[in-house]
């Protein structure tokens, strides 16, 4: 277990009160990207502070008033994937990178060269960035940096977010492999079910439709008949 001389401070605030847990650096940072799912070994103490310098601990009530539990696992969890960490120069960067990846990938699902009316793919969207020089934030949600993001590439990049109506056809027999694509892809709009076939109207994100039908193509082998009907720009970013 990494003493508490070498451990660093991990805090997050929820309304006006602040919680500290001390943690391993390097533990904490997998557990930022994702490698590592253990939050125990990332507890050097197993207290909640206001203060963890000054030692000063935070009540039961104020735990179970912010986190709804007083399971230290638990809040050490929420700490450590959705507060802040002091990290390296090294780790920060590698959190910024994974972060901007993260955001260009939400961005190209929507987004299409409209010189072209192709799709943007995330490489692009990342170089982007990059050439904008915008201040990625590591710890806040890649969602809510999406409009400073776009805002500042539409000088380098000419984009357009839309989504596409889509109205398909498929055999009734299709609809069990289908179910989970029409769900991880795009917003049922209307369905009905038409003597031996399935029909369905759907909002798909422009940057994925050809990825969409050949999903729906594979799972039917081929027996789906698909047309598109609308195509609606994204004036204001809404998020997934």
């Amino acid at each position: 277990m990494t003493s508490l001389e070498k451990a660093v401070i991990a805090r997050i605030d929820i309304g006006k009160e602040r919680f500290e847990i001390y943690v391993d650096p390097d533990v904490a940072f997998n557990i930022k990207l994702g490698k590592e799912k253990d939050i125990t070994k990332a507890l050097v103490v197993e207290e909640v502070f206001k203060d963890a310098r000054k030692g000063i601990r935070v009540s039961e009530e104020s735990l179970i008033k912010a986190f709804g539990t007083t399971d230290i696992v638990k809040i050490a969890e929420t700490i450590i994937k959705k507060g802040e960490i002091q990290l390296t120069k090294d780790q920060r960067r590698k959190l910024i990178k994974a972060k901007r990846k993260q955001i260009a990938y939400i961005i190209s699902r929507y987004a299409i060269n409209p010189q072209t009316n192709t799709p943007h793919p995330p490489e692009r969207i990342e170089k982007a960035i990059e050439e904008a020089k915008i201040n990625i934030d590591p710890f806040k949600d890649a969602e809510k940096q999406i409009p400073n993001v776009l805002k500042a590439i539409r000088f380098i990049l000419p984009i357009k977010l839309e989504y596409k109506i889509i109205a398909c056809k498929i055999p009734a027999n299709y609809y069990a492999k289908v179910y989970n694509i029409i769900k991880n892809y795009g917003n049922l709009i209307k369905d009905e079910w038409r003597n031996e076939y399935y029909l369905f109207l759907i909002e798909v994100p422009a940057g994925v439709v050809d990825e969409f039908l050949r999903e729906i193509s594979n799972a039917t082998r081929g027996n789906v008949e698909s047309k598109l009907l609308e195509s609606k720009g994204v004036e204001k970013w809404r998020g997934r």
